[in-house]
């Protein structure tokens, strides 16, 4: 087991993503989870991701806040305590309309590229 403090947490910048500010929660480290890795992200009023696709499945899960996410030019609006799965490849867009702070948890697996640990 190990326990990792948010205070050791490190800020990450993430490609196509505006008005966002995230965490690494677990991943990417020695003694970590060894298939996916944690992030939380912050998205500010007028905040976005994408559009753009993954090769890796990713699950988010809404903290706080509601978040419009945009497929096939479908809008949906995930709150506080939805899961949003997003299948490899999808492309996805994700926008804060609000006037508050939307806050997510993202899980993914580790890119095949990407030793954990290193």
């Amino acid at each position: 087991m190990k326990i990792k403090r948010l205070k050791d947490a490190e800020t990450y910048e993430s490609a196509n993503h505006f008005e966002c500010k995230a965490l690494r929660l677990a991943g990417f480290e020695e003694g970590s989870s060894e298939n996916f890795w944690i992030g939380c992200s912050h998205f500010l009023p007028g905040g976005s991701a994408g559009p753009d696709a993954s090769p890796l499945e990713k699950v988010y899960v809404v903290l706080s806040g509601d978040l419009t996410v945009i497929v096939d030019g479908v809008e949906s609006i995930a709150s506080a305590m939805d899961t949003v799965v997003i299948p490899a490849g999808e492309i996805r867009e994700i926008i804060n309309k609000s006037n508050n702070v939307v806050t997510i948890l993202v899980v993914m697996p580790y890119p095949d590229t990407v030793k954990k640990g290193s």
